[in-house]
């Protein structure tokens, strides 16, 4: 267990390591955004973070 739980938190440094390089600072804010709300089960945080997530994503393709 503990195992897993190493493993997964490195593979989430990893994915946020990557947001910030590719997106800058206004991806992390996003992300972090996004987290925070899946996990106080807060719709309004965790969809202001989706929107933004999403923005970035449109822009840059």
């Amino acid at each position: 267990m503990p195992f897993i739980a190493v493993v997964l938190a490195a593979l989430a440094v990893g994915f946020e390591q990557l947001v910030q390089w590719k997106y800058g600072p206004m991806g992390i804010i996003a992300f972090v955004a996004l987290t925070v709300g899946i996990k106080a089960r807060n719709t309004a945080i965790g969809g202001i973070g989706a929107v933004i997530l999403v923005m970035l994503l449109a822009q840059s393709g």
